[in-house]
């Protein structure tokens, strides 16, 4: 049952107000439909155009509706085999077109995609509580988990089921009609609303670019990041170089342009982004996506929004998240107090008059940076070309597990892909991972993974095929795509999600690798970070594109002295704008809020200094707003992970970091997904729960 739910709201999908297209392929012809004669069973990308989507979705629905009247309607006695596993089998056509459609409109929509998307939301969201509010369907479930203590099953088969009862109760099946009514529409709405905030930011981040004419605006500025901006200007008509809101363009512009009133015109385009006041403002969308979750809590006989997820959480309610927060905030918010300092000390001796602002924090970080340790981020791409750091995660999945990857040739849905299989030590198949490395208008922003088919032994043994989606500064004619050290991570990071996927090793897919609580999701990937700045593994793949240098000692001195310099930055952005989700979703009142008002007054209250915004505005807060709902009251998730990460990575430093039997463990853990609680999952892998003092220590928090 949690398949389904999963399938529902892995879209991260963004609305468009066009119509989708008439003309709609026979049925036979689509070849979402039809089985796919391709190596290791990918999509046939090649074949599948935007018209096949629309039709396919609505025949998927249909299909999916018979398989679920027939559960119903079976005329024996409801058993795990006839009622649980034959829900868990239902929707698998479903399932394939949505996770096709979903992982190509996030990475490379247009129009037609962005029309389907809207058209879906709202039906699929239907189609959802067609089934979880079906009280035929809950009758059988629950007639055999009432017996579930007598049916023999195992572990696994007992998780299912409770997993599977859960997401009914959860889901409202228990509220009287009236209610059920309401909550209908709720999630309806939800679903439109949510569409809608996503190509709203869209639009808003391609909306704003900055022309620089003048080569002095540029500063030291790489060569590469110099050509990739003159070639944005030319695809735009224009003479000079041109900056986008997209991370790898604003960020080192930021950085790098001594011109402080270009560098505020960018900033604040990327601050006030969805708060224009124009066509694409989100402000009172999400407003009303804050009031209908709490309606719905309300129903569901929650408290708040807040804690209806939480409880499903491995932080059970709000309080416990609050507690876990301030506990960081402190000693973060007194340590960023002091960098802004430190800044304004250096913007003063640079000879600017007045009080530094949010659009000097990275040009000033760098000085501060380069004459504290004399080292200067930018400097380290040359040895990060992207090709090199895919191979080094490469490597260290080698290290770990004993497995290869292998470059095939199969269709893409973007020429910029590149797919591998991936092989066991023993030479065996294990699973495929899409790799989709550069930033384009057709993606959106961010850093992400799919699963394309998540691994199930249900049906016989079921490989993954897992997809990575970064947005790296894309190749220029004299420059191949070279990462700053934080991208670097990024790919590290992505590659860990991957990782879950692929080496699971369960029989249900709705319990298969990453379909696990939310808070612990983040886990293997943050702990990936911690190989890639180790220095025997940079040695391994951090070398000079041009000369095939090997980093030298020099430079991983610089990168491990420099590791917790802007941690209380880092740390103070990212938690604003956890409490800011926290607050949206602790409203207990269904009154509509004024975005702009309640977002200063939150930031007021936890004392957030005005140098800094949160990492997400609510604007342009998609994480909660416009993508997955689970997010939403989970953004908290990230540290809360860092937690496990920093303290399960002490377990490989206790030894070697290439420790054996550690990894074994680890990756055991790894391959039972959610077939255990998180907690439990990490007590078996550690020994003991996880201490939050190695995370403080990490970030340069704690003495």
């Amino acid at each position: 049952m949690r398949k389904l739910l999963f399938l529902l709201v892995i879209g991260n999908a963004i609305g468009c107000s066009s119509d989708t297209q008439t003309t709609h392929e026979p049925m036979s012809d689509n070849p979402l439909l039809t089985p796919w004669d391709t190596p290791f069973g990918v999509p046939p990308f090649d074949k599948i155009n935007d018209a096949h989507y629309q039709p396919a979705f609505m025949a998927a629905m249909a299909g999916h509706k018979a398989e679920i009247e027939a559960i119903i309607n079976n005329p024996d006695e409801p058993t795990f085999a006839n009622t649980i596993e034959a829900l868990e089998r239902s929707g698998a056509t479903l399932g394939r077109v949505s996770r096709v459609f979903f992982a190509v409109h996030g990475a490379n929509t247009n129009d037609n995609l962005k029309a389907v998307a809207k058209e879906m939301a709202p039906k699929l969201s239907a189609h959802e509580d067609d089934i979880t509010l079906n009280a035929g369907l809950f009758k059988r479930v629950d007639a055999v988990y009432q017996q579930k203590d007598n049916l023999g099953l195992n572990p696994e088969q007992l998780r299912l089921l409770e997993e599977t009862y859960k997401a009914f109760v959860r889901s409202g099946i228990n509220l009287d009609t009236a209610a059920q009514t309401r909550l209908r529409a709720i999630n309806s709405e939800l679903a439109s609303l949510a569409q809608q905030f996503g190509e709203n930011l869209l639009q808003e981040t391609n909306a704003t670019k900055v022309l620089v004419t003048s080569k002095e605006d540029l500063g030291d500025l790489p060569a590469s990041l110099v050509a990739a901006a003159a070639k944005e200007a030319e695809n735009n008509g224009k003479k000079g170089w041109m900056f986008t809101l997209q991370r790898p363009s604003i960020n080192p512009f930021l950085q790098y342009s001594p011109n402080r009133e270009l560098r505020k015109k960018l900033y604040m385009g990327y601050a006030l982004r969805g708060d224009n006041d124009n066509g694409n403002d989100n402000k009172k969308i999400l407003a009303k996506m804050a009031a209908l979750r709490a309606e719905r809590a309300h129903l569901k006989g929650y408290k708040t929004h807040a804690d209806y997820i939480l409880a499903d959480n491995m932080a059970e309610n709000p309080q416990r998240v609050y507690d876990f927060l301030d506990k960081v905030w402190a000693p973060a918010l007194q340590v960023a107090i002091q960098e802004r300092d430190d800044l304004q000390a250096m913007m003063q001796a640079d000879g600017v008059e007045g009080k530094l602002a949010g659009w000097d924090w990275r040009y000033y970080t760098e000085k501060v940076r380069q004459a504290r340790y004399n080292y200067d981020e930018e400097m380290m791409r040359p040895y990060f070309e992207f090709t090199a750091v895919r191979e080094g995660v490469f490597m260290l999945a080698n290290k770990l597990f004993g497995l290869t990857f292998e470059p095939i040739k199969v269709p893409v849905w973007h020429p910029d892909q590149q797919v591998f299989e991936v092989k066991e030590a023993d030479g065996s198949h294990l699973g495929v991972i899409y790799m989709d490395f550069f930033a384009r208008e057709s993606k959106r922003g961010g850093a992400w993974m799919n699963a394309l088919r998540p691994q199930s032994k249900l049906e016989g043994a079921v490989t993954p095929i897992v997809t990575n989606n970064f947005n790296f500064p894309p190749p220029t004619a004299n420059s191949p795509s070279l990462l700053s050290f934080t991208e670097a991570q990024t790919l590290f990071h992505e590659f860990g999600h991957a990782l879950h996927g692929l080496l699971s090793d369960v029989t249900y897919e709705s319990l298969a690798g990453t379909n696990v609580p939310r808070d612990f999701v983040e886990f293997p990937s943050q702990v990936m970070e911690n190989w890639m700045s180790e220095p025997e593994v940079l040695k391994r793949y951090a070398k000079h594109y041009q000369t095939g240098e090997v980093i030298p000692d020099e430079l991983i001195e610089k990168i491990t002295a420099s590791g917790k310099f802007n941690q209380g930055f880092a740390t103070v952005e990212y938690m604003a704008a956890s409490y800011l989700d926290m607050a949206w979703h602790t409203l207990a009142t269904t009154e509509l809020q004024d975005a702009r008002t309640f977002e200063q007054n939150e930031m007021g209250r936890i004392g957030l200094i005005e140098e800094i915004i949160p990492r997400y505005r609510s604007t342009y807060f998609n994480h909660i707003f416009g993508g997955d709902p689970s997010y939403s009251s989970g953004y908290y998730s990230y540290l809360w992970s860092e937690v496990l990460d920093a303290d399960a990575f002490q377990a490989f430093k206790e030894t070697s970091i290439f420790d054996q039997e550690t990894a074994r463990k680890y990756r055991h853990m790894l391959s039972q997904g959610g077939t255990k609680p998180g907690m439990e999952l990490y007590v078996e892998f550690r020994g003991r729960e996880p201490e939050i003092e190695p995370l403080l220590r990490k970030r340069g928090l704690l003495d």
